[in-house]
C-alpha cells in the first residue's frame, strides 16, 4: 500500500528524493540500453521525461523498461491522453522536471527548496578608470562654459588627480566647443592656454590634439565646418604658443594622406599662419575677450529694466537678469532699477515688486541687494542735480523695502551712508583734488597715447607723494575698459618707473589697488584676473622685481581677495614662456612692440659691438620712436659690456647722452634696472658687481645720471 500510495503521490507530480535516485539509474539503464523502446523517448534532448508508474509489478515491460502511461487522470476525473514528451494535456501540471520553461515552484510549498530555483547573470558594464574621468571632464567642461570660471576649471581638473589621461580633456574639450558658438571656441582656447604648463603639460596638449587629428573624419559627420573649426583651434594654439610649430610637421607624416586631419593641417598652415599678421587676426577670430565688458552689462540692465517697465512682465524681467549671468553683479541691477523708480514716479510701483520678485525667489541675493541700496547711497549728491529729491525718495523707497521684508536692515548698518558724501566730505581737500586732476590726465593719455605730454602734466601737479594713488587710479580706470586701454596702461607704468615713480612708490601703489579688490569687483566683472595680468607684467616689464611680489602679499591679510590675486600672479610667471604669453595678454598693440622693440636693441648693439658706425646706431637707436624705452637701451649695453668685456660699449651712451637722444631719466632708469638685477647676473658674469661699479663712477663723473641716484 505504502509503494502504490508513494506512486501516487508522483503521479500527482511530486517526486521523493527516493524516486529520483530511482529515476537517476533507471535513465542510465535505458542509456546503455540500446534494445529499450523507451529509451530514447525518456531521455530526448538529454531531460529525463517520466510518468510516475500504477502500482504492482504490472509497470514493468518484457525488456525490463519502465511502461509509460500514456493517459493521464486530471483532477475532474477525465482521462486526458498524455503528450508524447510527457509535457501533459489541458488540465494537467506539465512536466515533472521541466528545466527549459519558466519555473513553477512554489516557495510556500513545504518541500520548496532553494537551490532548486533557477537563477539569471545579470550584466552589467565594467568602467575603467578612463572612462569614468571622461564623464567627469565633460562636467567640468559643461560648467566652465556656463560660468567662464577659468580658476575653478582649473581646479577641477587638478583635483581628478588623473594626470596620464589630461590629453583627453584636450581632446574633449575643443570637440565639445566645435560644436557651440564663438564664446565658447574661445573660452576653450583661452582655458587651454590658462592651464598650460601649470595643469597640462606640453606633450599631453599635442597628444590631445593629435587625437583630434586623428578623429577629424568622425567630427565631420556632425560638424560641417570642422575641418576649418579644428586648424583654426591648431593655428590659434600655435600662437598661444602652448603647441609647437614643428607639431604640425611630424603631424603630417603620421596621418593618411586622404584622412580629413592632414586637410586640417594644410589649412591651418596656409590659410592662418602664413598670412600677414596671422597673430592677431587668430587671437580675434572669435571675438577676443571671452569675458563681456562691464558698459555691455549695464546696457543689457538698463533695457531690460525699460522694457519690463512698459510690458509689466515680472517672470520675463527675472528670466532676463538670470540669463546675464552675472549673479555677482546683481548689485547694479539693483542700483539701476531703484534710479529709474526716482526718476519715473509711475514706475516706482514696478521696480518695487521686481526687486521683491527678485529677493522673495533668491534671484538677487540679500548681499547684493544691499550692496544696491549702498552703492546708490553713495552716489546721492550727484544725483541731486539732475533729481532735486533724491534723497527723500531714496529714503523712501529704502523704507518701503525693509517694510516688506526683503532688503536686510542688517546689510545696510555697515557700509550705508545716509548722508551720500559725507566721507568725501571729511576727505583731505588737497587728495581730492589730486584724485579728479589724476582721472582727467589719464583720460587724456587715453585719448592720445601721448607719454611725455603725460609725464609733464604729473610734473605740474608737484605731488609726488601721491604717486601710489595716480597708479591704483590708472589701472582702476584701464581695467573697465578695453584690452587697448590696457595695454597703454602698462606701457605708461614701465615709463614712469624711475622717471617719476620709485620702486617704493609701484609697490605702494599696488598694495592699495589690492586692499580695495573686493571693491573693485563690483565694477569689473574679472577683477581678481586682471589685477594678476596687471601684476604679472609688471614683473615681466622689470617694473616690480620677483620679489617684491611677496613684499606686496606679505601686507595684505592672509585669504583676501587681494592674496589671492598676487598668488594668481606667481602662477602666471612660473608657467612656460610666461614672458611671451604675458606681453601678449592683451592682444598684442603695444605689448608686441615693446617685444619687438627688446630685439631691435639687442640687434643694434650687437652690429654696434661687432664694427659698427656710432651715428648709425645712434640712428637706430632714434628710429624705434620709443623714447620712453630707451632705458632698455642703457640696461642691454650695460650687460653686454659686462658680459664682452667690450667697455667701448659705454662710448655708445656717451653720445646719446650729448645728443640728448637718451634723457637723463631714462639713462639711471636703465642703471637701476641693473643694479636690481645683479643677484641673478653675477650668476653667468662673477665680475659683475665690480664692473657695474666701475660704470656707475664713470657715468656720475660724466653728469649722465641724476644726482639722487644712490652710489
Amino acid at each position: 500500500m505504502s509503494s502504490n500510495s508513494s506512486s501516487n503521490n508522483g503521479g500527482e507530480g511530486f517526486l521523493t528524493e527516493e524516486q529520483r535516485e530511482t529515476l537517476r539509474n533507471a535513465g542510465a539503464l535505458l542509456s546503455s540500453s540500446p534494445k529499450s523502446p523507451t529509451g530514447s523517448l525518456l531521455l530526448a534532448e538529454n531531460q529525463i521525461k517520466v510518468s510516475a508508474g500504477g502500482g504492482g509489478g504490472g509497470g514493468r515491460t518484457a525488456g525490463g523498461g519502465v511502461a509509460v502511461r500514456h493517459v493521464r487522470r486530471t483532477h475532474s476525473g477525465k482521462l486526458v491522453r498524455v503528450k508524447k514528451d510527457g509535457a501533459g494535456g489541458k488540465g494537467t501540471w506539465g512536466k515533472l522536471l521541466d528545466t527549459d520553461g519558466e519555473s513553477h515552484l512554489d516557495r510556500n510549498d513545504p518541500n520548496y527548496d532553494s537551490g532548486e530555483e533557477p537563477y539569471h547573470l545579470v550584466s552589467a558594464s565594467a568602467t575603467t578608470p578612463v572612462d569614468d574621468y571622461k564623464k567627469a571632464v565633460a562636467a567640468i567642461i559643461e560648467e566652465y562654459f556656463s560660468t567662464g570660471d577659468v580658476e575653478q576649471a582649473a581646479s577641477d581638473l587638478r583635483d581628478l588627480g588623473s594626470n596620464e589621461y589630461h590629453h583627453y580633456f584636450v581632446k574633449r574639450l575643443v570637440s565639445m566647443a566645435m560644436d557651440r558658438h564663438d564664446k565658447e571656441k574661445e573660452m576653450a582656447s583661452v582655458l587651454l592656454s590658462a592651464i598650460y604648463a601649470d595643469v597640462i603639460s606640453s606633450a599631453q596638449i599635442s597628444q590631445g590634439f593629435f587625437l583630434l587629428l586623428e578623429s577629424a573624419d568622425d567630427l565631420a559627420v556632425d560638424i560641417l565646418d570642422a575641418v576649418d573649426v579644428l586648424a583654426l583651434f591648431i593655428a590659434r594654439a600655435v600662437v598661444d604658443d602652448i603647441l609647437p610649430p614643428a607639431f604640425l610637421t611630424k603631424a603630417k607624416k603620421s596621418l593618411p594622406e586622404s584622412s580629413k586631419g592632414l586637410q586640417v593641417i594644410q589649412t591651418a598652415e596656409k590659410s592662418y599662419l602664413s598670412a600677414p599678421h596671422h597673430a592677431e587676426l587668430v587671437e580675434r577670430r572669435w571675438g577676443g575677450s571671452t569675458h563681456i565688458t562691464v558698459e555691455e552689462v549695464k546696457k543689457k540692465i538698463v533695457d531690460l529694466l525699460r522694457e519690463y517697465v512698459q510690458s509689466g512682465d515680472t517672470a520675463e524681467a527675472c528670466r532676463c537678469i538670470r540669463e546675464l549671468g552675472v549673479p555677482f553683479f546683481h548689485h547694479e541691477v539693483v542700483k539701476r532699477a531703484l534710479i529709474l523708480a526716482m526718476e519715473t514716479s509711475i514706475s516706482e510701483p514696478l521696480i518695487l515688486n521686481l526687486l521683491k520678485e527678485a529677493a522673495e525667489e533668491g534671484l538677487i541675493s540679500s548681499s547684493q541687494m544691499a550692496k544696491g541700496f549702498c552703492r546708490l547711497s553713495e552716489s546721492l549728491d550727484d544725483l541731486s542735480l539732475d533729481i532735486p529729491s533724491a534723497k527723500s525718495l531714496y529714503l523712501s523707497l529704502l523704507e518701503n523695502a525693509m517694510s516688506e521684508g526683503w532688503l536686510d536692515s542688517t546689510s545696510l548698518k555697515s557700509s550705508l551712508n545716509l548722508d551720500g558724501g559725507e566721507n568725501a566730505s571729511n576727505e583731505d581737500e588737497k587728495v581730492r583734488k589730486y584724485k579728479e586732476s589724476a582721472v582727467t590726465i589719464i583720460h587724456e593719455y587715453f585719448l592720445s597715447d601721448d607719454i611725455p605730454e603725460l609725464i609733464r602734466s604729473l610734473e605740474d601737479l608737484h605731488s609726488p607723494e601721491f604717486n601710489p594713488i595716480f597708479l591704483k587710479r590708472l589701472i582702476t580706470l584701464a581695467m573697465d575698459r578695453k584690452n587697448r586701454e590696457k595695454e597703454m596702461a602698462s606701457v605708461l607704468l614701465s615709463s614712469l618707473y624711475t622717471d617719476l615713480f620709485s620702486g617704493e612708490d609701484i609697490v605702494n601703489g599696488f598694495i592699495l589697488l589690492l586692499e580695495s579688490a573686493e571693491d573693485t569687483a563690483l565694477d569689473v566683472l574679472d577683477a581678481s584676473n586682471e589685477l594678476a595680468l596687471f601684476l604679472a607684467r609688471a614683473v615681466i616689464d622689470d617694473v616690480l622685481a620677483p620679489l617684491n611680489l611677496d613684499e606686496i602679499e606679505a601686507k595684505l591679510p592672509p585669504n583676501s581677495s587681494g592674496a589671492e590675486t598676487v598668488h594668481m600672479a606667481k602662477s602666471l610667471l612660473s608657467a612656460r614662456h610666461a614672458g611671451e604669453r604675458i606681453l601678449r595678454c592683451w592682444g598684442g598693440g603695444s605689448g608686441w612692440a615693446v617685444e619687438d622693440a627688446k630685439d631691435k636693441v639687442a640687434k643694434l648693439l650687437e652690429e654696434y659691438e661687432s664694427g659698427g658706425e656710432l651715428g648709425e646706431a645712434c640712428q637706430c637707436i632714434r628710429d624705434l620712436g620709443m623714447p620712453f624705452f630707451h632705458h632698455e637701451v642703457v640696461k642691454r649695453a650695460l650687460v653686454m659690456a659686462m658680459e664682452k668685456k667690450n667697455d667701448g660699449i659705454l662710448n655708445l651712451l656717451q653720445e646719446c647722452i650729448g645728443e640728448g637722444l637718451i634723457t637723463t631719466n631714462q639713462m639711471t632708469k636703465g642703471f637701476a634696472r641693473v643694479r636690481d638685477g645683479l643677484d641673478d647676473l653675477a650668476l653667468d658674469i662673477p665680475n659683475a658687481r665690480e664692473k657695474y661699479k666701475s660704470y656707475t663712477e664713470r657715468a656720475r663723473n660724466d653728469g649722465w645720471l641724476l644726482s639722487s641716484f644712490p652710489a
